[in-house]
């Protein structure tokens, strides 16, 4: 789906936890240069390539990944687009997180308490198997690690704004030249609705809601979350009710 000039969200889908699921990485591009914010899961390098060839993006465009946290499902496709790419894709994620994606340590919601509310309903050889595949998660190089508060001068400039809760590393982006936020898990939306953070995922739920404040400092008009997709609807106003809440 394409937002604006220059920035689309991708519709990747997964058959995942006894289901079929849509998770959506952002992908943004000028003249010069193209950023893919998240990547999937394991296995969904060609369906990036083809949703990129739809907007009329080559692959061999792609320049940088930004990584909005550590999550398998953001991070699972990272390895094999790095292989697959002839040139040199600098890799953006915060400092915090950046051990996870390494695999110096392991993902902090790789573990059968994490993800019970994922495993529920599921036969036990399922369940192993979903494990297992967690437990021995992609890992790639981390280039350049942020902290929040950084503009990056891609694309007319991406504001980084440190939102931790889901992950004590999550960040979002804010696209000035479209005014859209990508929130990446810090929230998600049902039906263009947005929720806050999503309660069952999100291990510190009261920094997580905090973080949402920080969006009101930004002029939005999309919001982009991987989960649920695009809101923007009256934003502003969701974005006060949700504070309010905290």
């Amino acid at each position: 789906m394409e937002i604006s000039n220059g920035v689309k969200m991708l519709e990747l889908q997964v058959e995942a936890f006894g289901g079929r699921q849509e998770l959506n990485p952002t992908l943004i591009w000028d003249d010069d240069t193209a950023i893919l914010i998240d990547t999937g899961t394991p296995g969904q390098l060609e369906q990036i390539r083809i949703a990129m060839n739809e907007a009329g993006i080559p692959f061999e465009k792609l320049k940088a990944i930004i990584l909005t946290h550590q999550d398998i499902d953001h991070i699972g496709s990272l390895p094999e687009i790095l292989q697959e790419s002839d040139s040199c894709i600098e890799v953006y994620a915060h400092e915090v997180d950046k051990p996870y994606i390494e695999g110096e340590l392991p993902l902090m919601k790789a573990n059968l308490e994490s993800m019970a509310w994922q495993l529920e309903g599921l036969s036990e050889d399922e369940s192993r198997k979903v494990v297992a595949l967690v437990k021995n998660s992609p890992r790639a190089k981390v280039n350049r690690t942020l902290m929040g508060g950084e503009e990056l001068p891609f694309c007319g400039g991406i504001h980084v704004i440190f939102t931790p809760g889901h992950t004590p590393g999550h960040i979002s982006l804010y696209l000035k030249h479209s005014k859209t936020l990508v929130a990446g898990d810090a929230m998600f939306s049902v039906e263009g609705v947005l929720q806050g953070p999503h309660l069952p995922s999100t291990p510190d739920m009261d920094t997580a809601s905090r973080s949402i404040a920080s969006y009101l400092n930004f002029d939005i008009d999309n919001v982009i979350c991987y989960h649920g997709g695009l809101s923007k609807n009256n934003v502003e106003e969701q974005l006060k009710s949700i504070v309010k809440k905290v």
